[in-house]
């Protein structure tokens, strides 16, 4: 057997999940192929002791505290395909290699899948995000834009007392419905630019709008195949079924971060807090389930 947890997925899931199987010496194997979900954002937010901290600081951070203990390999490999043996689980990895693992952890994220708007690609993360917990603060004070009537309502509520301003922006296909008493756009959005002071949105009449910043609440979708592959019971949000240990429907295979979550829960608790707090809880049952073999 080559390791009693593999953990596939370097982001902080994985990583705090890492962590806590180390701290009572736990053999470990950190799979992390390098494509993370806040690639694109300069700042981290929303997390208390790094608030600021950039995404690479943090991870470089966490990798550090990581090699101070033998029990733990963090390997730069991705799993193509994992599947239950008669001691528990067998890795095919992207180098050709396998690797024997007693319990699984999966915590290989979402993406979130934007609509084809020319320019949303290159302001991804800086001038249109999708959390206003991790992203409205530093634009206090200014015009806000919210793409898309759906998710209307609640950005505008939990936005409200921060901007300045606040105007939704249907997006094609959106149905006229917006809350009631805002401010919208009377044409969709058909493209945008950073214009470095602010982003400027060009609307489907010809006309312009420079707002501060945007919010989207685009839909997401899993970043591997590897639930579907394991057959793992999901959500209608697509997101993998947890119970409060982060068990999935397959023993001893775990799941943390934003691809899980309870299923009387609409979407996963996106942010890094609650990211952490599930790794430290999936590892913490994975090691409970070890001792119960």
């Amino acid at each position: 057997m080559d390791t009693d947890i593999l953990i596939v997925g370097g982001g902080p899931a994985g990583l705090q999940a890492a962590l806590t199987a180390s701290r009572v010496h736990r053999r470990a194997v950190l799979l992390d192929d390098g494509d993370y979900r806040n690639a694109p954002v300069r700042h981290m937010h929303n997390l208390i002791g790094a608030d600021g901290a950039a995404p690479e600081e943090f991870r470089a951070r966490a990798l550090g505290e990581l090699a101070a203990y033998d029990t733990v390999a963090c390997r730069p490999l991705a799993a193509s395909e994992i599947r239950p043996s008669e001691t528990g689980f067998v890795a095919d990895l992207s180098d050709g290699s396998s690797l024997e693992a007693r319990t699984v952890i999966l915590a290989t994220g979402v993406r979130d899948e934007l609509p084809p708007i020319p320019g949303l690609d290159e302001v991804w993360g800086g001038r249109v995000a999708h959390c206003p917990f991790c992203h409205a603060h530093e634009f206090a004070g200014g015009r806000m834009a919210i793409l898309g009537t759906e998710p209307a309502s609640h950005l505008s509520d939990l936005l409200g007392p921060v901007a300045g301003s606040l105007t939704v922006f249907p997006l094609e296909g959106d149905s006229a419905d917006a809350p009631n008493g805002s401010d919208v756009a009377a044409s969709h959005v058909v493209g945008m630019r950073d214009t470095g002071s602010a982003l400027e949105l060009t609307l489907a009449d010809g006309s312009h709008e420079s707002v501060a910043v945007a919010f989207i609440a685009p839909p997401q979708r899993q970043r591997s195949a590897l639930p579907e592959r394991l057959g793992l019971a999901l959500n209608d949000s697509g997101c993998v079924r947890v119970d409060e240990f982060q068990h999935t429907s397959l023993p001893g295979v775990f799941a943390a971060g934003d691809m899980a979550h309870l299923s009387a829960l609409a979407m996963s608790t996106d942010s890094v807090a609650s990211a952490i707090a599930s790794g430290e809880v999936a590892a913490s049952s994975a090691i409970s389930h070890l001792l119960g073999e």
